[in-house]
């Protein structure tokens, strides 16, 4: 996994959370289930980098 990719996916997970925080804060359902999505696919992307890096070792 390059250094760009975890970065990215480090900066998609966090922003889910903020946008999760924001909507718990805001009582707004809609943006709380958009930051679990965000999150959701950032665990999804860096478990298939991780697939990628097992096949290279």
């Amino acid at each position: 996994m390059s250094a760009g990719d975890k970065i990215k996916n480090a900066a998609e997970d966090l922003a889910g959370k903020a946008k999760e925080g924001v909507g718990k804060a805001t009582d707004n359902d809609k943006l709380v289930a958009e930051g679990k999505a965000d999150q959701a696919k950032s665990d999804v992307k860096q478990a298939g980098e991780n697939v990628k890096d097992a096949f290279k070792n």
